[in-house]
């Protein structure tokens, strides 16, 4: 099985995966949520706000993480994606150092599956064809070297979002990187 044979992309509510960790796309502050991070907070309960508050802050592309609480996932691992500002702000080394630092999280905690939301691609406005690029070769390259996590999951919202990150895998499987 090869580093691309690890990793699928869905369409799906993460909030109800049954996976070893979910990865929240956070906002600094941890306890301000929007989007798919109210949804996670929501699902996980209150203890997660408490959780959130006791770690403090996170700065764009870190990532730290906290138990699952109500969630079916076991852990959270909180990134802070970058606002797309037209690529002039180190987007790109950002929305890749979150992918990177999620996956170091991931097999840290020895997770056997991970499932990611796509990093700033909602409010934050990072072009979704680039972030999936993006994601899926930061992905590839850590799985060719590491043992966990086994099986990564991208867990689109929507069908228009799982087309897009399906065709980037789809893309990396036939070798166009491009």
């Amino acid at each position: 099985m090869t580093e691309l044979d690890r990793m699928m992309v869905i369409i799906d509510d993460i909030t109800r995966l049954e996976v070893d960790a979910v990865v929240n796309p956070a906002g600094r502050r941890l306890e301000t949520p929007r989007g798919v991070e109210a949804a996670i907070h929501a699902a996980a309960g209150e203890r997660l706000s408490e959780a959130c508050r006791l770690v403090g802050t996170c700065e764009p592309g870190s990532a730290t993480s906290t138990p699952g609480f109500e969630l079916p996932a076991r852990s959270i691992i909180h990134t802070v994606g970058p606002i797309w500002n037209g690529g002039r702000n180190d987007e790109e080394a950002l929305l890749r150092a979150c992918y990177q630092r999620s996956l170091e999280i991931a097999s840290e905690l020895k997770c056997a599956s991970v499932a990611f939301p796509c990093i700033s691609t909602g409010e934050y406005g990072y072009p979704r064809h680039d972030a999936s690029r993006i994601a899926i070769e930061v992905m590839s390259n850590f799985l060719a070297g590491n043992e966990h996590p086994r099986h990564v999951i991208i867990c689109c919202g929507n069908p228009k979002d799982g087309e897009i990150y399906r065709r980037a895998l789809r893309a990396a499987r036939s070798g166009d990187r491009g």
